[in-house]
């Protein structure tokens, strides 16, 4: 039975590309962290839970309800159960859980309108989501599962990236002062003495018809005549 969890934060949030564990299937998900102070959220979670362990045990588990099926929601403040490390400071006084599907969710504004731009959702974010509650038998593991339907974003948060911006990171660094001896050298000026002599222009000398010899300046013959 479809389930709406209002007022809630998103993180990893994988809404636009599936991605796949190694030896899994490629799926749509995030992880939703419910305040412990949203009471009306928890209990909303535990009354579709409820229903799921009833259906489980009508459908899934042959009649027997299992003394301690695995449930899907946790406790922030306490320690993970894949791996006993403790969770991350996002998650201190929320309850944890973490919904998928192998089909992409619906991911719209506070107009519900969809949101185009991947770079609107992000990890950190506040919404509403909607959610399936559903029971499962697999490899001998009997539990409630939580499929994702869709996501609706009504805040922006802070970030929870991880990366820091290039402000937190560095601090301004004064440019060192110029040292002496390591001036840029000014260009080379011309040396007096070292200029090219001036080449005089070569003239065609006028010929004298009659003679066949070239004028002087003068206008002379070069023979004198």
């Amino acid at each position: 039975m479809p389930t709406t969890i209002n007022d809630v934060r998103f993180s990893y949030c994988n809404l636009f590309q599936p991605q796949a564990r190694p030896g899994q299937e490629a799926k749509y998900s995030t992880t939703i962290l419910v305040p412990k102070s949203n009471v009306q959220a928890k209990a909303a979670i535990d009354q579709a839970i409820a229903e799921a362990i009833e259906q489980g045990v009508a459908k899934k588990w042959q009649g027997v309800r299992p003394p301690q099926p695995a449930i899907c929601i946790h406790d922030g403040d306490d320690r993970r159960p894949s791996d006993g490390q403790p969770y991350g400071e996002e998650c201190k006084g929320c309850w944890v859980l973490t919904a998928s599907s192998t089909q992409q969710p619906f991911v719209v504004d506070a107009n519900v309108q969809p949101i185009m731009d991947t770079r609107e959702v992000y990890s950190g974010m506040w919404g509403n989501v909607n959610v399936n509650f559903y029971a499962y038998n697999q490899n001998g593991k009997k539990g409630i599962g939580c499929g994702l339907n869709g996501v609706q974003k009504t805040r922006d948060g802070e970030a929870l990236s991880g990366r820091v911006t290039a402000q937190e990171a560095f601090q301004p660094v004064a440019t060192p002062a110029a040292q002496p001896g390591y001036a840029t050298q000014p260009a080379t000026v011309a040396q007096p003495g070292y200029a090219p002599a001036a080449q005089p222009v070569y003239t065609q000398p006028t010929v004298n018809p009659i003679t066949g010899q070239p004028y002087t300046p003068s206008g002379a013959s070069v023979m004198g005549i």
